[in-house]
C-alpha cells in the first residue's frame, strides 16, 4: 500500500515497554530516512482514539507483549479503520498465548516439547508426571524470557510457578529440551502472498542462558547467520516455521524460536508476531543476510499494512 503519514506504536504498558521503545525508535528512524512522514505514538500516554485525529494512513506496530502483540491493539485499529502491520486479531491472540499455540501446533503435528497448563491446584508431582524433569516454567503470555525458571527438582516447582504468576494468571510448564538454540524469521503470508523463511540463526548465549539481559543488553551472546548446522536441518527448521506461522493464521512477519539436538527433530518453542527491531534483534540480522538492509526491511513490513476484517468505511 502507498502511505503518506504513519504512526509508529511503541512503548505501551507491557513488561516489555523498554524494549518496545528501542524497537520503535529504530523503526521510526528508518521510516524518516526513507522519506515517510512518520511519528512516535505511545499508547501508555495517548489514547488510541487520538490516531483518528492524526489522520494516519497506517500504523506500524512496534509494541511487544501484552496490549500490543496479543490482539487488543489490533482489534482497536480495526474499529478505528486504520491499517496496521503484522497479524490480525485472532492470530495475534493465539500466538501470544503459548499454551494455545502449542495446542494448535500439536494438533497440526508440528513438533513442540511436552507441556502442561498449570493451575493453582497443579502439584509438582502432576507436572513432573506430565513433562518430566528438568522443566521450563514460564508465563502463558509473556515475552523476552520474563518470568522464566528452569526447574530441576520438585522443590523448585512452587517458587517457579509463583514467579511466572507475577506476569500472567496462566502458567505453562514444558519439558526442558537441552539443545542448540535457533530462530527463524518469516515475512509475508496471508493476503500478502507466500510466507518466506529467512536464513536460520543460531543463538550462542553464555552458558546457554539466553535471558532478558543476554538478549538485549549483554555483549557476550554470539549469533551465527546463517546457522552452522546441516543444510537439511536448516531447511527443516524453515519448513516447520512456515507451517507454524500458517497454522495460527499469521501475516506480515514473525519469528519462531526452536531447539535442536543432533539426531532429533527440531522442536518449536514459541512464535513472536511483533519481534524486536533493536540493534540486538534477530529479524534485521536474518534480513541483512539476504541483502535486505534494516531500512528496506522496515519499509517492506509497512507496505503490508492492511485491515484484516475486510470491512471499513471511507473517512
Amino acid at each position: 500500500m502507498t502511505v503518506q503519514r504513519v504512526a509508529v506504536l511503541m512503548g505501551g504498558r507491557s513488561a516489555e515497554r523498554e524494549i518496545s521503545l528501542r524497537s520503535g525508535q529504530g523503526v521510526l528512524s528508518a521510516l524518516l530516512r526513507k522519506g515517510v512522514d512518520a511519528f512516535a505514538f505511545d499508547p501508555a500516554h495517548r489514547g488510541l482514539s487520538e490516531l483518528a485525529d492524526e489522520r494516519v494512513d497506517a500504523v506500524f506496530i512496534a509494541l511487544h507483549g501484552r496490549y500490543g502483540e496479543d490482539g487488543t491493539v489490533q482489534g482497536a485499529l480495526e474499529l478505528l479503520d486504520i491499517p496496521y502491520t503484522g497479524s490480525g486479531v485472532l492470530a495475534s491472540a493465539l500466538a501470544m498465548d503459548k499454551i494455545v499455540t502449542k495446542q494448535v501446533w500439536s494438533h497440526q503435528g508440528i513438533p513442540t516439547p511436552a507441556f502442561l497448563s498449570v493451575t493453582p491446584a497443579t502439584t509438582a508431582e502432576e507436572a513432573i508426571a506430565a513433562v518430566g524433569l528438568p522443566m521450563a516454567v514460564k508465563p502463558g503470555s509473556e515475552g523476552s524470557s520474563l518470568g522464566f525458571t528452569k526447574v530441576e527438582n520438585e522443590a523448585l516447582f512452587a517458587t517457579a510457578v509463583a514467579k511466572a504468576s507475577q506476569y500472567d494468571d496462566r502458567v505453562l510448564a514444558e519439558a526442558f529440551v537441552s539443545g542448540r538454540e535457533f530462530t527463524v524469521a518469516l515475512l509475508g503470508g496471508g493476503a500478502l502472498g507466500p510466507v518466506d523463511a529467512l536464513p536460520v540463526i543460531e543463538i550462542r548465549a553464555p552458558a546457554g542462558n539466553y535471558d532478558f539481559k543476554n538478549k538485549y543488553f549483554g555483549q557476550d551472546t554470539q549469533y551465527d547467520c546463517p546457522a552452522n548446522c546441516p543444510v537439511d536441518i536448516a531447511q527443516t527448521m524453515q519448513r516447520l516455521s512456515e507451517q507454524a506461522f500458517m497454522a495460527l493464521g499469521c501475516e506480515g512477519w514473525a519469528r519462531v524460536d526452536l531447539l535442536w539436538t543432533e539426531g532429533q527433530m527440531p522442536m518449536l518453542l514459541e512464535i513472536n508476531t511483533s519481534p524486536g527491531m533493536t540493534d540486538h534483534s534477530l529479524v534485521p540480522m536474518a534480513a541483512a543476510a539476504v541483502g535486505l538492509p534494516y531500512d528496506d526491511l522496515v519499509l517492506r513490513i509497512l507496505q503490508g499494512a492492511r485491515l484484516k476484517s475486510g470491512g471499513g468505511f471511507e473517512r
